[in-house]
Parts: structure tokens; sequence; C-alpha cells
């Protein structure tokens, strides 16, 4: 598991854990008017750095997986092959394609998926 991943993670179950319940705790706890706006500010620098962890995790998880199974159905060529220096870093190689593809496509591909993902946890 990735470390965006491990963040991602560490970062939905914190979204989950707030506001469980509707008790005298939860009102106890309820900032003042003061504190209304930097606490705006730091929820949405929260939704946005869930969004980049989102779009991380969905695109490469994704990618890297396509990225695998392409490369199953392509034999090796009978000249030009890199050997097994090749075969080491093709998954480097393949991973680096994942996260630039990923950062290409994260409005249209994870966006959505984001924003069904936040639909259920407000």
């Amino acid at each position: 598991m990735t470390m965006d991943a491990i963040n991602l993670m560490s970062q939905l179950q914190g979204i989950g854990a707030r506001g469980s319940g509707l008790g005298a705790l939860d009102r106890a706890s309820a900032p003042s008017t003061e504190s209304l706006a930097p606490a705006a500010d730091s929820a949405s620098t929260t939704r946005e750095k869930t969004r980049e962890a989102f779009s991380d995790f969905v695109g490469q998880t994704f990618f890297t997986q396509l990225l695998t199974e392409m490369r199953k159905t392509v034999d090796k060529p009978a000249y030009f092959h890199g050997g097994q220096a090749e075969e080491i870093f093709q998954g480097q190689m393949d991973q680096l394609l994942a996260e630039r593809l990923s950062e290409a496509t994260a409005d249209s591909f994870a966006g959505p998926m984001f924003e069904l993902f936040m639909l259920r946890r407000d």
C-alpha cells in the first residue's frame, strides 16, 4: 500500500468519525461564531487534500492495473528487447506512466467519483 493510499484511508476515517452523533457532546464541541472562518478554511483545505489523495489513489490504481494487463497481451519482440534490465525497470516505467495519466485525467476520471463519495459522507 502506498503512502497516498494510507493518507487517504486516514483522512476518510477522520471524516467518518466527525459528526457521528447529535447529542450534547456535539453541541458542546461546536465552534463559536468567531472561529467559523478559520474552520471553513480548514474544511476546504481538508476537502482539497482529500480530493487530491482520492484522485491519486483512484487514478494510479486504475491505470496501474490497465498498464499491467496491457503488458501481458504483448509478447517480447524477437529483436530490440532490453532483456533483464527492461523487465526490471518496466514496473517503474509503468508507475510513472500511471502517475502522469492520473494527473492528466484527474478532473474527468476521479472527480465525479469523488463527488459521489462525498455525497455519501455529507
